[in-house]
């Protein structure tokens, strides 16, 4: 049993490494006394957003995020039932999602995000949440973009309409003489 049970460890822990690189978001989440009901609640709302949810040993995670060089996380792991969430979708909005569903329940911690390789800890996770969404964020970025170019194309438009006006007076006063 002690062969297969060691085979078994491998396994889990290759799975959380190959999840925690291929996915832009890993949530950390600590989590005790939800009803099966809340769980399911969880999972589905999650599932609605793209997140997949992984329930994980804690000594398997704790080892799979050093061996990932994320200590600063593993620290993180307590004495409750851990979990990770993997997304590759807008982690504003799955931050938001998970903060709200902490709030909703006792028991549900959002203990840190490893975000495109870098380690956030529960305060940043909330200063996460607190920004715009990815979409909002794009727009904003598209307008600082585009109004220089709008302004140059109306002072561009407001000197080719001066310069007709000129021409246009210029011609009436030849035509008139």
């Amino acid at each position: 049993m002690g062969k297969v049970g060691k085979i078994f460890r491998e396994r889990l822990l290759k799975n959380i490494k190959e999840e925690v690189s291929n996915n832009h978001g890993t949530f950390l989440i600590n989590y005790s006394s939800l009803t099966a009901a809340q769980t399911d609640t969880f999972r589905k709302s999650m599932k609605d957003l793209g997140v997949k949810i992984y329930v994980s040993k804690n000594r398997i995670a704790e080892i799979a995020l050093k061996d990932l060089e994320y200590g600063k996380l593993a620290e993180e792991i307590e004495a409750n039932k851990t979990a990770f969430a993997w997304t590759n979708e807008d982690a504003v909005s799955v931050s938001k999602a998970l903060l709200k569903f902490s709030k909703d329940y006792e028991g549900f911690q959002v203990k840190g995000v490893v975000l495109d390789g870098v380690v956030l800890i529960q305060d940043d996770v909330k200063r996460l949440a607190d920004l715009p969404a990815k979409d909002v964020l794009q727009a904003k970025l598209l307008g600082t973009i585009i109004a220089p170019l709008t302004r140059l194309a109306s002072a561009l438009n407001a000197k080719s309409r001066d310069l007709l006006s000129i021409l246009k007076q210029l011609s009436e006063k030849k035509g008139g003489n």
